[in-house]
């Protein structure tokens, strides 16, 4: 990785973001929690930010209420928050493991440079301001994010018991497609399950992308996941996850009564999602990250039609 001025970034990890800023800013003895948090590969919260804001604009659209630009502000900093702590937790786990994976062997732990102990605290004082954030919401909001506890717990521990890692994953980081309408309406309701259903096969999706990069690692250190599982027949298998995904948009799209603006976004996000498919290359590790990391912009093609339908459906001012 490169700083701005052609020379390498401090401390860059095989995944951060080139010229990443929060490393550039940061004084040398932060920088280890840095990377610990994700805070220099952004798109991490980016792909558990998105289904929130999915979620919160179909619910705004759905309700007729005006767009919860206070709600969409609070998703960005949980995410950012949690994000960061599951990845403290993840590496926290799996810190033995990584140290024989040739991408992950430099993070924090494996390499030394953050000890056990001072991880532990800055788990917990990440969970703190996620806790902030969610006693910010609606007493059901709350329950249901609590709710989410359990499978981030168990997350780090499946790749190691089954082939569908990536299925644990996608039931912990689509969950702000719960939330969102939680938020708003203080209930569920089908549409709210399509989301969480759509992000689900999402994540499967984009995830199965990025663990093309260490599969040749995987198989070495005895971890499992949907790269190595399709094997040759990966282009298939992310396919499948992508045309269910589709589906679930579009299904929930009409269940909501929701207008032109965002069926136009899911037509918009199927196409981008099938590009995705047509150039993977599994032995191509840059190719692959690219890929995944394009996500961002495909969640935020869906969000940009459903705040357009929620605006004309719901008014232009924004809720508080």
């Amino acid at each position: 990785m490169s700083s701005g001025s052609g020379a390498p970034a401090p401390d860059a990890l095989p995944d951060s973001v080139g010229r990443s800023l929060a490393l550039r800013l940061a004084p040398p003895h932060w920088r280890p929690f840095v990377q610990l948090a994700r805070i220099d590969r952004p798109i991490g919260w980016w792909l558990l930010l998105l289904p929130c804001w999915w979620s919160s604009a179909l619910a705004s659209s759905a309700l007729h209420a005006p767009l919860q630009l206070a709600h969409l502000l609070l998703f960005w900093i949980g995410a950012v928050a949690m994000r960061g702590a599951g990845s403290t937790y993840n590496d926290l786990v799996d810190r033995e493991i990584d140290a024989g994976v040739e991408r992950t062997r430099g993070r924090p732990l494996p390499s030394g440079r953050v000890s056990v102990r001072a991880a532990k605290i800055f788990l917990v004082a990440q969970c703190a301001v996620g806790a902030l954030v969610l006693f910010c919401f609606n007493s059901f909001a709350i329950a249901c994010g609590l709710a989410s506890l359990l499978i981030v717990a168990v997350y780090p521990f499946m790749k190691r018991i089954t082939s569908w890692p990536q299925a644990v994953l996608g039931l912990a980081f689509a969950w702000g497609g719960l939330m969102g309408w939680a938020a708003v309406a203080d209930s569920l309701a089908p549409p709210a399950l399509l989301i969480y259903l759509a992000a689900i096969l999402w994540t499967m999706g984009y995830d199965t992308i990025y663990a093309l990069q260490d599969a040749r690692d995987d198989a070495l250190v005895g971890i499992n996941s949907t790269a190595r599982l399709f094997v040759d027949r990966v282009h298939m298998g992310v396919g499948l996850l992508y045309v269910g995904d589709v589906m679930a948009a579009g299904l929930e799209v009409w269940l909501a009564g929701a207008g032109p603006a965002a069926w136009l976004a899911v037509t918009a996000f199927a196409g981008h999602l099938a590009w995705q498919v047509s150039v993977i290359r599994p032995t191509d590790t840059a190719r692959s990250l690219m890929l995944f990391r394009s996500n961002r912009d495909a969640g935020l093609i869906l969000f940009a039609g459903l705040a357009i339908d929620a605006l004309a459906n719901g008014g232009a001012f924004f809720g508080t």
